[in-house]
């Protein structure tokens, strides 16, 4: 990395991004390998649902419409009845399936990305069996910081949409209108912003022995003094997935709209840019938190971080108790 610690509470959006390609490009080989390894699957796995749920949701709609205009009590209504139902189980399994092999490569890609730019801080030799090896050793803090965002997001949703059913009762007309798009973008913003302190509680869940709440609080106070640089972040890098998906959505998976070659040229695009975007996004990340440390002049010092990520290696963890960072330093 170019730039050394103290110098890094300086730079700004723009510069955590340059800061973040310089990194992928001198060490192109083995992010290749952790892109093809488990970005790719990851990505692929993203635009695969869309394009089969939506196959799959076609097929129930169909047998739904036909069961409509069946007379209930009938051989064929009840046969229409028993395939609706095994469609929306196949649905319903699908959808399982594809969250959970989503889970597990978020966590192991983050996993892997993490340590990956760790260890080039820290000058330690790399490979990429060294990082596919360490990776299954963070899966359960990582995992534990997951779950408690998990229900932190679903908290914050529920008291949406209470308020939400509260306004619509009380306001109506203009009223409720006017104040469902203030609602709403207050909304957004808190949903960034708790995103913005999701993808940093992953980073110290990697390079910290903290992990839930722990990490969470860690999150939230590295990120006071540079909230709005870390809101960016995670507002370019939502927006940019949400364009990527509704792209994908509108010009390939509905039918009809373009010919098939360009449908297909379409999709790998979209496919390329949701891959890099994986990418970009787990390497800024943890520039993010390197950022935000010198920021609040938290020294990490490479010694010690060098030994927490060898300690991956081993069968004991010796910084239990310790955080990496040991001194602050004086500007």
């Amino acid at each position: 990395m170019d730039k050394e610690q103290e110098e890094m509470q300086f730079i700004g959006l723009f510069d955590i991004i340059k800061e973040s390609y310089k990194i992928i490009i001198s060490c192109r080989k083995i992010f290749s390998q952790i892109t093809l390894t488990l970005i790719l699957p990851l990505a692929f796995i993203f635009q695969a649902y869309q394009e089969i749920s939506n196959y799959m949701l076609e097929e129930i709609d169909h047998t739904d419409t036909e069961k409509f205009f069946e007379h209930p009590g009938t051989k064929r209504y009840t046969n229409l009845s028993n395939t609706l139902s095994y469609e929306w189980i196949k649905f319903w399994l699908f959808t399982i399936a594809y969250f959970t092999i989503l889970f597990i490569l978020s966590l192991l890609s983050t996993a892997a990305i993490v340590y990956t730019i760790a260890s080039v801080y820290t000058g330690r030799e790399l490979t990429f069996k060294k990082v596919m090896s360490i990776v299954p050793k963070v899966w359960l803090r990582l995992m534990i910081t997951f779950t408690y965002m998990l229900s932190a997001f679903m908290v914050y949703l529920i008291l949406y949409l209470c308020v939400l059913i509260i306004s619509l009762k009380v306001l109506h007309g203009s009223a409720f209108v006017g104040f469902l798009n203030v609602f709403l973008v207050i909304y957004v913003m808190g949903f960034v912003y708790m995103t913005g302190i999701w993808q940093l509680a992953s980073v110290v869940s990697v390079l910290e022995s903290a992990d839930g709440i722990t990490a969470m609080t860690k999150s939230m106070g590295l990120i006071k003094g540079n909230r709005w640089v870390a809101i960016s972040i995670s507002f370019v890098l939502n927006m940019s997935f949400v364009y990527i998906q509704l792209s994908f959505q509108s010009l390939v998976v509905e039918e009809g709209l373009l010919e098939a070659w360009k449908r297909f040229g379409f999709g790998v695009l979209c496919f390329l840019l949701l891959l890099t975007l994986f990418l970009f996004g787990l390497v800024i990340q943890t520039i993010l938190y390197l950022v935000c440390k010198s920021y609040h002049h938290e020294n990490i010092d490479k010694g010690d971080l060098s030994n927490h990520l060898e300690s991956y290696l081993r069968d004991y963890e010796p910084l239990i108790g310790k955080e990496v960072q040991l001194e602050e330093y004086r500007v």
